[in-house]
């Protein structure tokens, strides 16, 4: 009997590890898309009273997401308060240089997070879904220069289809152009779609260089991710707070923090807050494979929307032609090529 049950137990692993990879993509594509359609969708309705403030928006998301990393870190510790003040000590208040190192990625993803609402004001979903895959190249070329990774013939040809892609993509189209709150009418079209194209671009390389800076400082490190997190966060609060006030400090004096908020604000903010940590829990069980499904499908998907929904979207063939682009770079960069001892049955 004992012989019998090992295979079992083998196969019983390998169907949840199988139900997981599916799970991970539900979430990815659940995540990506929902948040990137529901922000778009903020920004642009027409609504009485004033529109809420981006700037409070991300301070708010990066608020509720250190609160739930409190709450997961509290249950980790058996619900006890007293373990949990003795590990946010040791790891926060007793690391004071460790924690000060997360100051820049975490500033570099608060300028970010306003740029991804300024980007979805200006540009549609769909577009906005391709060209943010550029975060692959921006990515690719900090991992090169900071962590000296040396990239394969087929990752790089990946890249020049990546920027190809985006390029195309960025060709004039008919689309049905809304003025967002930041812009005026004069601003519309062609100047409106700029600003996007150039959010996004920015947003690509804070995204590329927080990434591999944090990975190169967090090198050898134990602390958990809802630790890790939490640092971030409270460094997000702190800068996000003062560029609210910089930028936005008499409307929100006038109107106040929360003006403009309605159930479609909570949704995003609480996509942005919480979709992320949900990720962070999930993305181990997707390959590369799979997140090139992802980000695939997220792209046919929010362009779907945005022709059908949102109706601020009429794809030509130049965009038609740069997705599929860029949807091919994608599993390209995350091709792996298997070695002979791979490809030998074990």
């Amino acid at each position: 009997m004992p012989s019998h049950s090992v295979p079992k137990i083998v196969k019983m692993e390998g169907k949840d590890s199988k139900n997981m990879k599916y799970i991970s993509l539900g979430v990815l594509i659940m995540q990506t898309t929902s948040l990137v359609l529901t922000m778009r969708y903020s920004r642009t309705v027409q609504d009485s009273g004033p529109r809420y403030l981006s700037s409070t928006a991300v301070v708010v998301a990066e608020f509720m997401k250190v609160l739930a990393c409190f709450v997961i870190i509290y249950v980790q510790q058996g619900w006890s308060l007293r373990r949990l003040s003795v590990l946010l000590n040791s790891e926060i208040v007793e690391k004071p240089m460790e924690t000060l190192k997360l100051s820049i990625p975490s500033g570099l993803y608060t300028v970010q997070n306003n740029l991804l609402y300024i980007a979805l004001s200006n540009l549609d979903a769909a577009t906005y879904q391709v060209t943010y895959q550029l975060k692959i190249l921006t990515t690719a070329l900090f991992s090169v220069v900071m962590l000296q990774r040396s990239l394969d013939k087929v990752k790089w040809i990946s890249l020049v289809i990546l920027m190809i892609g985006v390029a195309l993509v960025q060709m004039p189209t008919d689309n049905k152009a809304v003025v967002p709150a930041e812009t005026t009418i004069g601003e519309q079209s062609k100047s409106s779609r700029m600003i996007g194209f150039i959010s996004v671009i920015a947003a690509c390389f804070s995204s590329g260089f927080s990434g591999v800076y944090f990975e190169k400082i967090l090198k050898g490190s134990k602390p958990s991710i809802w630790i890790r997190n939490v640092q971030l966060g409270l460094f997000g609060i702190a800068i996000g707070l003062a560029g609210a006030l910089l930028s936005n400090g008499k409307s929100i004096y006038d109107g106040g923090f929360f003006q403009g908020y309605n159930t479609i604000t909570w949704v995003v903010i609480s996509l942005q807050a919480f979709g992320g940590l949900v990720i962070a829990t999930v993305i181990k069980y997707a390959d590369n494979i799979l997140k090139g499904f992802a980000t695939s499908l997220s792209i046919i998907l929010s362009t779907v929307i945005s022709i059908y929904l949102l109706d601020d979207f009429t794809p030509n063939r130049y965009f038609t032609v740069g997705a599929l682009a860029v949807i091919i770079s994608t599993f390209l960069y995350g091709y792996e090529r298997k070695t002979p001892g791979d490809i030998l049955p074990k």
